[in-house]
Parts: C-alpha cells; structure tokens; sequence
C-alpha cells in the first residue's frame, strides 16, 4: 500500500513574538506518525505567499493531506479550526507589511469552508492525551485563516484533505505538549487504518 502524505507547515515569528510555537512543535514530530509520512514545511507570515507555498509544496509532493499549524496567542487550548472564512482582515502588519481590512481573500469565493479532516475527532484525541483541546469556529482574519481558506477552496472537491490547528503559547502549552497533541490529531485522522 502506498504511503499517505502529510504536509504539515508552521509559521516563521511574527509581530513580537522572537519564535513561533507552530514550528517548533512542527519540528518535534517524527517523520511517521502511524500511517502518515510527513512533509515539514516553513511558512512566511505573508497574506497571499503563505497559501501559495503550500499549495505548490502540497502538488509537488502529492499530499494526501495537509495540517498547518499556527499560533493563537491568547487562547490556553490547542484549537483545531472547523471554518476559513472569506475575510482578511489584520490587526497587525504581516512580515511583508501588509495590513488589509475588510477585504475578501477571494471577491469571487464562497463565504466560508469547512475543514475536511475529522475536527472532532483530532479534538478528542488531543484531550484524551491530557492536554486542553476544543474546537474552534474561528480561525481570526489573519494569515492563518487566509492559509487555511485558501487551501480549502484549492482543494475543494478533490481527494486532498486540509484542516489548521492553533497552538497557544510556549509559556501556555509547552512546545513538547503541543507537539504530542499534533501527534495525537494525526493520529485520529484515518484512526481504522
């Protein structure tokens, strides 16, 4: 049987933040996790470029899957994301500097996607290996739901499933738990193979 790919990404810093707890606990991961091979990937802080490294990466490899992974500072949980919203909207520059407000990521695109990995099922997964965990019906209006929109609507119909998860801080959650927790979700997204 041929192996099943996951492209698994985490962002670079970003704002005041001197690292980002999305690619540490990224780099943690073994490159297995049960039937998945992983694919690690480094993304920008940038609306737009994000999205297009992903989607390339994701083509070229031939995912199967792809998990990002992304800071939420102010929450206390790891949140997996049910929804990308067609919305850009930033309360701080990107990297590049950028800073839309109100702005469709697509004028032409639906309001909003629903992941197609299993949500709830990760969700429970993470918890059940101690660590807070609950679903989360927004992704913000920054880059991450910009990367997590895209993705949906790129792969919309197609074999590819997508979902994003956010981690709080390393003085929250510690990257090692965070790390677990991604373990545990991918664990529970195909768990009868």
């Amino acid at each position: 049987m041929k192996p099943k790919i996951l492209l698994i990404t985490g962002f670079e810093p970003f704002g005041s933040e001197v690292e980002n707890p999305s690619w540490q606990a990224v780099s943690l991961l073994p490159d297995s996790i049960g039937a998945w091979t992983l694919f690690k990937l480094l993304l920008p802080v940038t609306f737009s470029d994000a999205a297009a490294l992903a989607i390339e990466t994701a083509q070229r490899i031939h995912a199967d899957a792809v998990l990002c992974v992304g800071l939420a500072a102010g929450r206390n949980a790891v949140t997996p994301e049910a929804v990308g919203l067609n919305l850009r909207d930033a309360s701080i520059p990107d990297n590049a500097g950028r800073q839309p407000k109100d702005e469709p990521i697509d004028p032409n695109g639906l309001a909003a996607y629903f992941s197609t990995l299993p949500v709830r099922r990760m969700t429970e997964a993470i918890a059940r290996v101690g660590i807070p965990a609950k679903i989360s019906y927004s992704a913000g209006t920054y880059v991450c739901n910009d990367l997590l929109y895209t993705l949906l609507r790129r792969f919309n119909g197609s074999p590819v499933r997508a979902a994003f998860i956010h981690v709080p801080l390393a003085s929250c959650i510690p990257v090692s738990d965070s790390a677990r927790a991604l373990t545990a979700a991918i664990e529970a997204i195909d768990p009868a193979e």
